[in-house]
């Protein structure tokens, strides 16, 4: 059943649709308590064309109508963003849970120009959000209470997972998942490129590509079994299989994925320093 908070977004690209479009699809909001901004008229023409959302045409509008606010601008224009929904909370700034899906920036960021006292969820999502299978971390700020955790989480998991964590490890899901698909994709390509080096047309080695990572995910997912078992069902003695991980092997796979993560988690600590 859908409930009766006003949920605005300041922000209207891509990720914003995303997110709605998954609030609204699992109905635990209807698009009458969706409200939005974006400076770009056409993001915001989208945005209320996919969702059947109001725009509105100031950010302090979208402000003073929400019970939870979602920022999803862009990290540079996070604190030009912010100006508005200072001057609408003062006086009253713990009225309404702020959620912020911009990579990088730490609460203390936004405590520093809203409000010490502001209630805040910063969630690290990534681009399968755009087909409802995000993965997602998030931490709460001090004011923050279970009851808002509980909030945020209900409206992740109508996108992907979510899982509520500690602020110092949101790096690091920033490494993996955040930066992870990028990764996949490669992988994909790579996997292709293979099957047509070995005879395949393009269009088909790519579709048995992403056909199979999405498969040997799911399979994962439903069973979890641990991956060296999968693999290893997989792998008969003597056979094709264990030719090519011998190869992968050889070329250092699985360590150039873990630098891969540890790289991307490093460097999401030194922009959130900055």
């Amino acid at each position: 059943m859908a409930n009766t908070l006003n949920v605005g977004f300041i922000g209207l690209g891509q990720m914003a649709t995303a997110l709605a479009s998954g609030f609204l699809r699992a109905q635990i909001i209807d698009s009458a308590h969706v409200f939005g901004y974006d400076v770009s008229a056409e993001a915001g023409q989208k945005f209320s064309a996919t969702t059947n959302a109001a725009v509105c045409e100031t950010p302090q509008d979208v402000v003073n109508k929400a019970d939870v606010l979602f920022l999803a601008v862009k990290p540079q224009y996070m604190k030009g963003a912010l100006a508005p929904v200072s001057d609408a909370i003062e006086g009253n700034p713990s009225r309404l849970l702020v959620v912020t899906i911009a990579a990088g920036l730490p609460i203390s960021f936004y405590e520093k120009i809203l409000s010490p006292d502001i209630r805040l969820a910063r969630v690290m999502p990534n681009t399968p959000c755009l087909v409802g299978q995000a993965a997602c971390g998030f931490a709460l700020n001090k004011n923050a209470s279970q009851e808002d955790g509980a909030l945020v989480k209900s409206f992740l998991d109508t996108v992907g997972v979510a899982f509520e964590l500690p602020e110092n490890q949101l790096d690091a899901v920033t490494g993996l998942s955040g930066s992870g698909p990028a990764y996949i994709f490669m992988a994909i390509e790579a996997l292709a490129d293979g099957g047509v080096k070995a005879g395949l047309p393009r269009q088909i080695a790519l579709t048995l590509a992403a056909q199979t990572v999405k498969g040997s995910a799911e399979m994962y997912l439903q069973t979890k079994r641990h991956p060296g078992e999968l693999k290893d069902a997989v792998t008969s003695p003597a056979g094709t299989t264990i030719a090519g991980v011998a190869a992968l092997e050889e070329h250092g796979f699985r360590a150039a994925l873990i630098d891969a993560v540890e790289r991307g988690t490093i460097r999401s600590r030194e922009l959130g320093a900055q």
